[in-house]
């Protein structure tokens, strides 16, 4: 049998502490420390223990070339001990075995991250940063960290709002502009904790926003097979890896569902339903935050790799990159959803794997990092915002009165 170890693997020496009360009869501390080894991979889920020697093998054992199984162990008096700390990590997948159908499974899996051209260290974040099944609003709920005073108090102060690099006499005042209608705009951009989301949103508007900010509004053809387009929004490499998939909940004359959105064609691709119902699968999506859960369009932004890895191959700012890109998108839609009078957010405390789930989406090759979402906002405030300057409720309470 010919073997080689996974693609990426990283091994942290894990130390735990507890309580020995034998140490504290004999006037120790009272505490026992021990340490596990932990493997963690790009291509398989959770952390996985290893002993000692299945750490050395995995030392000894490189990525790349393939070698015999049966030629490894070099001490004959210990070559049942080493041959099943091997087969123990072909079993756990932190080997792989080159023609074995009962390993199959890690092979596909591991072949995926090297097509991938990950950034190993970008691989093993992205893996182990995802969430499933995360109410992140009870958590912050049971643990009191709901609000900025109670945050305050769990956690004492932060570190300053802003940072002095020079006395203040050495500062030099600028002049300030007086405020035109882009700045106006930009003042009533505003994270929306509020939506009426038995508020349709007229199909109309619904194509604008899509339009502006994921639509594609020119092509380059290098080849047939080689196509850049050209958005409103900046992209690394100008590759526009990032994807939209959207959680239609209440929109005139479109079903609600789950689509993907044709960037060239301006068009909705319908997905299969969720398992839950689709207001359900908008909750647990967003990890429980339910001020977000009605807005009347979700969009989770999740980025093709593959596509960006294409040019950036093992790069250590492409992952780094897609993230911008997530992050110019979003501004993008906040901009032109308050340009619209609409009300919008975007979030990162999302359920990664309960999403790749519902839309099919391989995480090594496409998966989400946020969700933005946008829609009419309620009339009335009933979860805080951070408007301090009035500039979005206090145009709303204008509006009510006329």
């Amino acid at each position: 049998m010919r073997i080689r170890r996974c693609a990426i693997v990283y091994l942290e020496p894990r130390e735990e502490v507890a309580f020995d009360l034998d140490s504290l009869l004999e006037g120790g501390a009272g505490l026992r420390r021990s340490r596990r080894w932990l493997a963690v991979t790009a291509h398989l889920d959770g952390e996985i223990e290893v002993d000692a020697r299945q750490r050395e093998w995995l030392g000894r054992i490189g990525p790349v070339a393939w070698c015999e199984r049966d030629e490894l162990p070099e001490h004959e008096d210990e070559r049942a001990l080493d041959l099943a700390a091997i087969d123990r990590l072909l079993e756990l997948g932190l080997l792989i075995a080159q023609d074995q159908q009962v390993y199959a499974a890690q092979r596909e899996r591991d072949e995926a991250v090297r097509g991938a051209y990950w950034w190993p260290a970008a691989a093993i974040a992205h893996r182990f940063g995802r969430w499933q099944g995360m109410d992140s609003a009870a958590a912050m709920e049971a643990g009191q960290m709901s609000t900025a005073a109670e945050i305050r108090q769990k956690l004492g102060a932060p570190p300053p709002h802003v940072v002095e690099r020079c006395a203040p006499q050495q500062r030099q005042a600028l002049p300030r502009a007086e405020d035109g209608e882009f700045e106006r705009l930009l003042a009533r951009r505003a994270t929306c904790r509020n939506f009426d989301g038995a508020r349709a949103l007229p199909q109309a508007l619904f194509a604008r926003m899509l339009q502006r900010v994921f639509a594609a509004r020119a092509q380059v053809r290098v080849q047939d097979d080689t196509v850049f387009l050209k958005k409103l929004t900046p992209s690394g490499g100008g590759l526009h890896a990032t994807e939209a998939y959207l959680i239609v909940q209440n929109v005139e004359g479109v079903a609600a569902g789950l689509y993907h959105y044709h960037p060239t064609e301006h068009a909705l691709e319908p997905m299969p339903p969720p398992s839950q119902p689709l207001a359900e699968f908008a909750a647990l999506a967003l990890a429980g935050q339910h001020w977000f859960a009605d807005a009347p369009v979700l969009a989770v932004l999740a980025p093709r790799y593959a596509r960006s890895f294409w040019k950036y191959r093992d790069h250590a700012k492409a992952y780094r990159a897609l993230v911008l890109d997530v992050g110019h998108l979003s501004q993008t839609l906040y901009l032109s959803a308050t340009e619209l009078e609409l009300g919008a957010f975007v979030t990162s405390a999302i359920n990664e794997v309960d999403i790749e789930r519902a839309f099919g989406l391989d995480p090594l090759v496409e998966g989400p990092l946020a969700i933005c979402g946008f829609g009419w906002r309620a009339e009335r405030m009933r979860t805080a915002e951070f408007d301090p300057a009035g500039a979005v409720w206090t145009r709303i309470g204008e509006a009510g009165q006329a």
